[in-house]
């Protein structure tokens, strides 16, 4: 089966040129039982779906702190009952956009411009030094002002404290050991992966998740445990190549331990 993470935007604009999941593992799905062929997905209207960095030239976050925010973002709008309710205010612009080509595009905004995207209906999510605003999806064409002009590229991030193991118990989504990729590009990446665990959680699963604050972290893997975690059967992201790395690259597997009694790892 295709997921509707496997073909590139044809924005090139998107550092998150969306993946799919690998080898016998089902893909994620939108709706019930099937995910459209990818021709009448790319014949549907598309959507993108905005994030947005605050990036302070003073303050900036650390590196780790934004990809954990970013997909903690991301898993906030799914849960959020403006989605989840049938009559849910961006219900439909969500369903349009996971029955379309899945797109993550990752901005940076600072002072004003951080301030006059905050007007937008979205979701600010904290970490502990980062904020990462995430708005209900906008046509591929149609962003709003206040968002089209925001930068894209220099979206570059060090580290401002030491990264220690994860905690046991907790979500991990591991980054494949052998790429380089922009701060931006990986949060749109670590983005995918916490929809594609999302999809794969059922309903008492993300309750629990969402209770706990969708808490998770994001590591490198170890380059001698990648392997296995790409069969594992964990979802993987493959990314479609049009923007940093190679095409088909396995950048972020999602490592919930509620996935993992199906998984070998």
């Amino acid at each position: 089966m295709t997921s509707p993470f496997d073909t590139p935007a044809p924005d090139a604009a998107s550092d998150s040129a969306p993946g799919s999941v690998p080898g016998s593992v089902p893909a994620p799905v939108s709706a019930a039982d099937g995910a459209p062929a990818p021709a009448d997905r790319d014949a549907r209207p598309q959507y993108v779906l905005p994030l947005l960095v605050r990036l302070e030239k003073a303050t900036p976050p650390g590196r780790t702190d934004a990809l954990e925010t970013s997909a903690r973002a991301v898993l906030t709008l799914l849960s959020d009952s403006r989605v989840t309710d049938a009559d849910g205010e961006w219900a439909e612009r969500v369903e349009a956009w996971e029955d379309a080509r899945i797109r993550k595009v990752v901005r940076r905004a600072r002072g004003g411009e951080w301030r006059r995207a905050g007007e937008l209906p979205g979701i600010t999510v904290s970490g502990r030094e980062a904020e990462v605003r995430v708005f209900p999806p906008v046509p591929l064409d149609g962003w709003p002002k206040d968002l089209a002009k925001l930068q894209v590229s220099g979206t570059d991030l060090e580290e401002t404290a030491e990264v220690g193991a994860p905690e046991p118990g907790l979500p991990v989504l591991w980054l494949n050991p052998e790429l380089e990729m922009s701060a931006g590009k990986t949060m749109a990446q670590t983005g995918h992966a916490a929809q594609l665990a999302w999809w794969r959680l059922d309903e008492a699963q993300r309750k629990e998740w969402a209770e706990a604050g969708f808490a998770l972290a994001v590591r490198t893997a170890p380059a001698e445990a990648w392997e296995a975690l790409v069969a594992s059967g964990l979802p993987l992201v493959r990314d479609a190549g049009f923007t940093e790395i190679a095409p088909g690259s396995c950048t972020v597997i999602a490592d919930h331990p509620a996935l993992r009694g199906t998984a070998e790892v």
